[in-house]
């Protein structure tokens, strides 16, 4: 007897070469199953790629999340990349919905992976997991540290680093993965000390990192910083863009939210305007910054802000206009 794993069925003895060709149809659909990566493909086309993220949410409420992104991709979507339990605070795993997005949808993701609350061997199984659903890209974060009010019932645990881990997905691509993973990281161009970032990126791209996805693009010196990271860095890059949606949004982002470095000018711009008015200021800056950027980089990483895919739509088509 054998088992015949296309069907999960045992079936009776069966001469030693229809026991090979069974086995040997199970790796082709294997092997065909696998596509190659649709970013990088586009990419060495000299195409711009557009990738939005979503933050995942804090229940089993998915509906807004896989709705939005099916509208995104029907808007010219690239990829979808999902946060991994941003500002440590628990939401429905990064990578699951990611393989439900890829396996139901068809759509192209990258799921974060932080380096937080988990150690090497937990880290690698998700990883083989990712791998055999097809997902190819991933972006490796360190991961913000447990809130203080939360400390007492949270225990962070920080294993190891971006770099460390962009290194070991480097080692199980060559031993281990069907198909290598994209390993894709994050460039903070609103740095203070941005020598310090660009030497960082620097050996990450030597651990196998080869795309970076920058923080929002607001002011001069984050521009003047990501033409600066094109020269210096041997790799792809996707300028940050997002949308500020009102005047309070941008001054708790300023104020409050590390690696987000916003222009008075535009703080300015948004006082005493209405909703309607912050939306569409919240476009015109957004594409303004992205065609400004446009010779520096291989494509945008636009970030939703408060669920507002209507505004994200609004300038991801306008790009795609203009491009």
């Amino acid at each position: 007897m054998y088992i015949d794993i296309t069907k999960g069925k045992i079936q009776e003895d069966l001469p030693h070469e229809d026991i090979v060709y069974h086995e040997k149809t199970v790796e082709a659909q294997i092997k065909e199953s696998v596509a190659e990566n649709p970013l990088l493909k586009k990419i060495s086309m000299g195409k711009k790629i557009i990738a939005v993220e979503l933050d995942p949410p804090m229940d089993t409420d998915i509906d807004f999340f896989v709705k939005s992104a099916i509208k995104l991709k029907e808007h010219g979507v690239d990829t979808i990349t999902i946060a991994d339990c941003p500002v440590a605070s628990a939401r429905v795993d990064s990578s699951l919905l990611a393989c439900k997005l890829k396996r139901e949808f068809d759509i192209t993701v990258i799921p974060h992976m932080t380096c937080r609350d988990r150690n090497i061997n937990a880290t690698k199984a998700l990883l083989l997991g990712l791998n055999i659903e097809g997902v190819n890209n991933v972006l490796v974060v360190t991961g913000d540290p447990i809130p203080t009010a939360q400390r007492d019932e949270v225990k962070a645990m920080f294993s190891f680093n971006s770099a460390v881990l962009a290194n070991y997905i480097t080692n199980l691509n060559e031993t281990t993965f069907s198909t290598p993973f994209n390993i894709c990281a994050a460039l903070n161009v609103n740095a203070r000390n941005f020598k310090h970032q660009l030497d960082y990126a620097k050996k990450k791209i030597e651990s196998g990192v080869s795309m970076f996805l920058t923080q929002p693009v607001l002011t001069k010196q984050a521009v003047d910083n990501l033409i600066l990271a094109r020269k210096e860095l041997k790799c792809r890059i996707l300028g940050g863009i997002i949308p500020i949606v009102s005047y309070k949004n941008a001054c708790f982002m300023n104020n409050e939210i590390s690696g987000i470095s916003i222009s008075e000018e535009i703080i300015e711009s948004y006082r005493d305007i209405s909703k309607e008015e912050a939306s569409e200021l919240a476009v015109r800056i957004s594409v303004q910054f992205a065609k400004e950027i446009e010779p520096f980089v291989d494509g945008y990483y636009i970030m939703t802000p408060f669920k507002r895919i209507d505004i994200v739509t609004k300038i991801i088509g306008t790009l795609l206009r203009k491009g």
